[in-house]
This record gives C-alpha cells, structure tokens and sequence, in this order.
C-alpha cells in the first residue's frame, strides 16, 4: 500500500486567543488532503453518523521515512443522545463533513518550526467520534441512528496505517490536543503493542490531563459528565483494565486513575490554569449566573483575590495529580503558568521566537530532549502571576518533588471547588 502525496503549500495567517495574549503569525503551511477508509465501515468502524473514518497524513522524507508521528485530533465529547444528535452533522460527528486542513505546530514540515519532527511521517486522526475514540456500542440507536464507535475508529486507522508502513517505523509518537489528548493517554500502550519491539516509542498528551475536581458550588460536574460519555459510548471495555478493574470505569476516563500503570514513556503537556477546564469544569455550566466568573475565566489577572485563590488551589491538586507518575525519566512534564489549552498544534506556541519558555526551552525542544533520552525533563513552572513564560521573558521555575509527604502517603489530588470565591458567598 502505498503513502501519500503531499499536496501543497499554502499561506496561513493564524490569530488565537491564549488567556488575554494575542499570538499572530505568518508561514507557510502544508495543507493535507483527506484519507477516507471506506473499507473500515465492514468492521464497524464509523463516526457518529455512520459515515466512514477519516484522517490527515503527509509522508515522512530523508531521515524521518521510518518515523510515525500520529497525533489525534481535539473537540470535546458528546455525553448523551440529543447532544451527539448536535454534532452529528458537523466535522465532529462526520466524515463527510472534512475536507483539506494544514498542518503546523508539531505537524509542521519545516524545519525551522518544527526542528526535530519536521520529515516524520505526520498523520492527524480525525475526531468524529466524541468518546476520545474509546466508545464500542455494537447497536445502532433505532430512534437517532447514532453510532458509538471510537474504539473500532482508532483500530481501523491503526491497521491502515500500519499497512502504509508503520509496521516498520523505528520512532513513533502519539500524541493528540485536549480530548485527543486523552485519548493519546488511554491508548497509549496499545499504540506501544502495534510496533516493532525495537523501535523507539512514546506518548504525548497535550491538553489532556483532564482532574477530576469539584466546581465552586462543590459539585461533583465533570465527573458526573465523564460517567454520561463514558455510559452513552459504552467505553468500559476500551479503557485501561489496570483501572477498571479497581474502580468505576467512569472514574478512569480521568489521566490520575490510569496513568500509574501506563507503562509506555508519557510526555504530559499541560498549562497549570488550564483555561477549557477553568471554564467548563471548575466554573462549571449554571454556577456563575450572576455573572462574578466572568472576567476572570476569561483573563486570570482580572480575578479578585478569592477567585484567585481557587484558582491556585486548582493548579496544587493538577500539580498533586501529577505526582502519581512518579519520578522516571521516561515521564516528561511541561506545566507552564500560561492560561492555555493545547500547545502543539500551533507554530507559535511550539516553536516560535516568542513561544512560551520553561528552562529556557521552546515546546518542542523539551518534547524532543525527552524522546530522545537526552536529558529528564520534568519542567513545572511558578504560580501566577509569574506567568511570563506565556510571553517568553525572564521567570523562576519552581523545585517539583515527586516523592511523599511528611507521612510517608503518596501526595494526591484535593478538590479546589470546596472553597468558593469570596464574592459569592
């Protein structure tokens, strides 16, 4: 089976919104046409509305023909009927809805934005699904005509690509932004088991690290949410057993619960303030009706001194669930202080002249040190407001122990949402 072609370079203007800071760049951009796997739908493979799945790819070239860079694309979940029924009809819910997108960031081909991944095999799996590709649901809905079948999705492209030539990659990588990287984490060694013995394999989870904590009314919401995807998708069967074994599968749709026995390298990319999670799972749907949330989701230095405080105490439990992975090498961590979801996919949050900075290294210099055994890399920002590494100027990172407290316990997660921002009582 043959790779594919590249198909063109074009001009990308892009202008996003991380916290209050405004990052616009100009390059060039390798824009990638879509691979459909029409033959998958004979497993059951299928996005949500049942058409056939899909993915991005641009083949390796020189020194990176051997290497596989796979990297799962973000969007969220669907957790119930109606909801998925919304999605249905968009790029997140069918194939038929893609077409072409450029590839930047860690899926960039030039070399001076993306030094060390530059020639690799890049494929970007396409998110149709809304289960993080875990979902597994043998019927189809009688009265929507939904279809939940992530699991089968992540098979299929697996086998498709191996058949490309995967089979024989000496370096693979899998990645994936915000829900996929969830899905990066809950797949992670089934990707390691899909290859060679002898290559070099490992995992990246940008924006994935989703903590199961209480919002400030001190309800239980993202965990609620989580057990609806993880029921309506019927995910049990595809997450970790090391897990499900022990605990409600809900309750393992959360990285702390899986990642201790994960034993595929894992890079974790997350910014401390999280802003998807700061929004939708800290300050979760109907707790801000008046409104006293809203400057300070939006841009964290507008927060008062309470909210301010439950958001330090957001990044303590993020920073106690991180402690789970233990102190190996073959775990890299870079937590910036930045207000942030997803870094890689960007050029100028990856690897820019003004990208955020941790031990005066870009993203992808840390990334790359850590897949290539160079050094450990275990990089955990300040608290804010030393956020300066979102604008790459002058900051102090702080001394992270992973090891246990004074009495003798491993250091775990709290919940931030038991205590509620002076101004709403």
């Amino acid at each position: 089976m043959e790779r594919w072609n590249k198909r063109q370079t074009g001009v990308i203007v892009v202008v996003i919104f991380v916290g209050v800071i405004i990052f616009g760049g100009t390059g060039n951009g390798l824009v990638v046409d879509l691979t459909v796997l029409e033959a998958a739908t004979a497993t059951g493979a299928v996005c949500l509305d049942g058409s056939p799945p899909a993915y991005h790819a641009a083949p390796g070239f020189g020194a990176g023909t051997n290497s596989w860079l796979v990297h799962i694309e973000g969007g969220g979940w669907c957790h119930n009927i109606s909801n998925c029924e919304a999605r249905r009809a968009g790029r997140l819910g069918s194939s038929r809805a893609m077409g072409s997108i450029p590839f930047s960031g860690i899926l960039s081909d030039r070399i001076e934005l993306n030094p060390e991944f530059y020639n690799w095999n890049k494929v970007k799996i396409a998110y149709c699904d809304g289960s993080s590709l875990t979902g597994d649901v043998e019927s189809v809905d009688p009265v929507s005509k939904l279809h939940f079948r992530g699991a089968r999705i992540f098979a299929a492209v697996m086998e498709d690509l191996h058949q490309r030539g995967m089979k024989h990659a000496e370096n693979a990588l899998l990645s994936g932004c915000s829900a996929g990287g969830l899905a990066a984490i809950l797949h992670c060694d089934r990707f390691r088991e899909l290859l060679p013995s002898a290559a070099r394999v490992k995992c990246l989870s940008d924006g994935g690290f989703f903590l199961n904590v209480r919002d400030i009314a001190g309800s239980e919401y993202i965990k609620n949410y989580f057990s609806e995807i993880v029921t309506t998708h019927g995910s049990a069967k595809s997450l970790p057993s090391s897990c499900t074994s022990k605990m409600s599968p809900a309750l393992c749709f959360f990285p702390q619960n899986v990642v201790t026995k994960i034993s595929t390298p894992l890079f974790v990319l997350n910014a401390a303030y999280d802003s998807w999670q700061i929004r939708n799972a800290l300050v979760s749907p109907g707790t801000d009706a008046a409104g006293v949330w809203r400057d300070c989701v939006s841009d964290p230095s507008l927060c008062d001194d309470g909210q301010l405080e439950v958001l330090q105490e957001f990044r303590a439990a993020f920073l106690g669930a991180l402690r789970g992975l233990g102190v190996s090498p073959a775990v890299g961590l870079f937590v910036n202080s930045c207000f942030a979801h997803c870094q890689t996919e960007l050029s100028e949050l990856w690897h820019f002249q003004d990208s955020p900075l941790l031990e005066n290294k870009t993203i992808a210099s840390a990334v790359a040190d850590w897949f290539y055994d160079r050094r450990a890399v275990k990089a955990v920002d300040c608290p804010f407001p030393c956020d300066s590494t979102c604008r790459s100027t002058p900051h102090v990172t702080e001394a992270f122990d992973f090891g246990v407290d004074s009495g003798g316990e491993s250091l775990s997660a709290g919940g931030p949402g038991d205590r509620r921002p002076h101004n709403n009582g």
